[in-house]
């Protein structure tokens, strides 16, 4: 007798596909053509599905509403109404008793969930009364008369708390900060559109100005503090200093650092093409947004000092405090027509400059910062101590005080080689506008500088007084300066 195997089941699932048809008709009305601002493809805003909710809410509503407001109402067959009788439409003195299942959709939404039982007076439920050993404020039986003259008590009224959003509330608190700090300079006249009397500090925040502590680890110890204020003499004509970062050294790879990065020049490249794309992006920019200023994106050549030793001499140049800076030895070329000068009775120094070799070309390729704010962004912080200052040299001077000066940073611009290739087009007319060295010596700002740095130092500190000797600067700043091509 022969064995028969059962055959093996499978299972499979059945899949209907079903198409509904879209019987409905088309919209009667032709669509809607919208004004939109035209800022181009580069930001993905059309892709994004915000895009068109923010279109919809910026759309008026066009709602007709007629002279009822879609609520007709028929004064015909009321009693008295054309009459000048009002009583029928009036709410009668005497109202109707409310039918017992229109109750239930009357009740508060606190008594929603609860039991009748809860609603009705118990007799035998009373107050919780606190006892006066545990708590003197309270009263072993609270009258409502003994309550009501803790409540009305002035002594014991509590304070209405300030909203902590408001500007004028933040403003208050900004100024406690200086008053506390400083309270001989604190205002303490009446507020107007110019000056603001600051909060009342409390003891509490005057003894954490005088012993301060760190909020996390309580143990550590002050060791020695700084004011914050501007370095006035330090300010560039713009107001503000621009940080530059080099993706690569334009030096090689080296193990040491280089110096003549320290006193490198970037000088711009003047591309009608860039000029043309930024003016683009400026008359698409719209001053109420939140968005910052465009900033132009330049190309630079670099230069650098074909002699590293001239690097110390740079320095000293710059330097105000050396008393040698004035020094003609301090340069490092010297130009064949000095002896000749010197016969006819010329200043031999006029022949001396440091001699700059170009490197190479730069591109940004990353660049942020606002023009017009400079401290939304960063700002430079360098704590100076003149005990430690180069004060002990004969011949120096001490030029600022102790305290922590801070240096206002208008952009950030980071800088990469640019390539040749899309440069052949105009090779010919750059190589004839390319300046191939600079000899930069190094001289006294002209009186129109010194008049916008006054300007600027008012800015940050209106009570500074005019500065008569210019701060110092490079040949490219108000100096003098030979190109060769």
């Amino acid at each position: 007798m022969s064995s028969q195997r059962p055959e093996r089941v499978v299972h499979q699932d059945y899949i209907a596909r079903i198409r509904y048809s879209n019987a409905l008709p088309p919209p009667p009305h032709p669509p809607k053509l919208l004004e939109i601002p035209g800022t181009g493809l580069a930001g993905g805003e059309y892709t994004s599905a915000a895009y068109a909710s923010k279109l919809a809410r910026e759309q008026p509503l066009n709602i007709e509403a007629d002279a009822e407001l879609g609520m007709p109402i028929d004064l015909i067959g009321v009693p008295g109404i054309f009459e000048g009788d009002n009583r029928a439409i009036f709410t009668s003195e005497t109202p109707q008793p409310i039918d017992p299942k229109d109750k239930q959709l009357l009740k508060p939404l606190a008594a929603l969930g609860k039991g009748n039982a809860l609603g009705a007076p118990v007799s035998f439920l009373r107050r919780t009364e606190y006892t006066a050993s545990q708590a003197p404020q309270h009263f072993a039986n609270a009258t409502s008369k003994d309550l009501n003259r803790l409540r009305n008590d002035p002594k014991r009224r509590k304070v209405q708390s300030v909203d902590k959003e408001d500007p004028i509330n933040i403003l208050r608190n900004i100024a406690k900060g200086f008053d506390i700090a400083y309270p001989e300079d604190a205002f303490r006249g009446e507020d107007s559109t110019t000056t603001l009397r600051g909060a009342a500090p409390t003891d509490a925040e005057i003894k954490a100005w005088a012993n301060p502590k760190h909020p996390t680890k309580p143990e550590l110890k002050l060791l020695d503090s700084y004011p914050v204020l501007p370095d006035l003499d330090a300010l560039p004509t713009s107001g503000a200093y621009i940080v530059t970062k080099f993706q690569a050294n334009p030096f090689g790879v080296s193990e040491t650092y280089d110096q003549r990065l320290d006193c490198g020049l970037l000088y711009p490249i003047d591309d009608p093409a860039k000029q043309a794309e930024h003016q683009r992006k400026m008359d698409e920019w719209d001053s109420n947004s939140n968005k910052p200023q465009p900033l132009i994106e330049y190309d630079y050549d670099f230069y650098a000092p074909n002699d590293p030793s001239a690097v110390r001499g740079i320095k000293r140049k710059f330097d105000a405090n050396d008393p040698d800076h004035d020094d003609p030895s301090l340069y490092s070329e010297e130009a064949a027509a000095a002896a000749a000068a010197t016969e006819d009775g010329g200043d031999s120094e006029t022949s001396r400059f440091f001699k700059y070799d170009r490197v190479r070309t730069y591109e940004t390729y990353n660049q942020v910062g606002n023009p017009d704010k400079f401290y939304d962004d960063s700002i430079a912080l360098s704590l100076h101590d003149p005990e430690t200052d180069v004060g002990t040299v004969p011949g120096y001077t001490k030029r600022l005080a102790k305290a922590a000066y801070y240096y206002p940073i208008i952009q950030r611009t980071a800088l990469r080689a640019k390539r040749k290739v899309g440069r052949r087009m105009l090779a010919s007319q750059l190589d004839e506008e390319r300046i191939d060295e600079f000899n930069v010596t190094v001289g006294d700002f002209p009186e129109e500088a010194l008049e916008t740095l006054r300007e600027k130092r008012e800015e940050l500190d209106p009570s500074s007084q005019p500065q008569q000797q210019g701060s110092r600067s490079a040949a490219q700043d108000g100096g003098d300066e030979e190109a060769t091509g």
